[in-house]
Formats: structure tokens, C-alpha cells, sequence
């Protein structure tokens, strides 16, 4: 596994771990369809929410959340649609939220939540 994917994948853990600890139920993790793929999906009260992960492994190259323009916004909305789509339920209130991993090799990761960034 090349090592962009490896800070990938452990920035997806952290910030699913800290979403199960602020009280969320993680539904699905790395779900994938022809338009692409959702980090997080999960559920907050009586919201599903779409969750966006970047991380960084410093803030060398700008800040995480700089990564995620209005071009990957509207393609997450597309794919929230998608997944309600292959998951029948009440969908009715659903959110997309952006997790920003901060993953230095040596010491804890920072994380940032955002809520509603569409």
C-alpha cells in the first residue's frame, strides 16, 4: 500500500472513531459506485450524514479541508443520492459533514469536524 493511502486510511479510522465517540452510528465506510466513493456514511439523531475525510500528515501543503473545492461538494451530493438510492429507509434529513486529519508520524492526530458543509 503506498504511503499516500496508508495516511488515507488512518485518517478514515481516526475520524470514524471520533464520530463513534461523539455519538454517531457509522452505516457504511468507503462505499463505492460508478460516480465514485463516500469516506463515512453514518447517522446523527435523525440524520444520515455524508462524510468527507481528508488528512494530512502536516499543514505543509495547506490545510486539509483546502482540499475539498465546490466541484467535490456537488459530486458528494450526487453520491449521497446514489447511496439513499441503494439503501431504501428514511432518508428524509441527510447532511454532508468534512473531517479534517491532521496526522503527524510521531503523536496524536488532530481532528477537526465540520458540520454541514452543503
Amino acid at each position: 500500500m503506498a504511503a499516500k493511502d496508508e495516511l488515507g486510511r488512518r485518517g478514515e479510522d481516526v475520524a470514524a472513531a471520533a464520530l463513534t465517540a461523539a455519538g454517531y452510528l457509522i452505516l457504511d465506510r468507503n462505499w463505492r459506485c460508478p460516480q465514485g466513493e463516500i469516506d463515512i456514511v453514518a447517522v446523527d439523531g435523525d440524520e444520515t450524514v455524508f462524510v468527507e475525510v481528508k488528512t494530512r500528515s502536516s499543514l505543509a501543503f495547506g490545510h486539509p479541508l483546502e482540499a475539498i473545492t465546490a466541484r467535490k461538494l456537488a459530486r458528494l451530493r450526487r453520491l449521497a443520492a446514489a447511496w439513499c438510492e441503494a439503501h431504501p429507509g428514511n432518508h428524509d434529513r441527510i447532511r454532508i459533514d468534512a473531517v479534517a486529519i491532521i496526522a503527524p508520524a510521531v503523536g496524536q492526530p488532530q481532528v477537526e469536524h465540520l458540520r454541514r458543509v452543503f
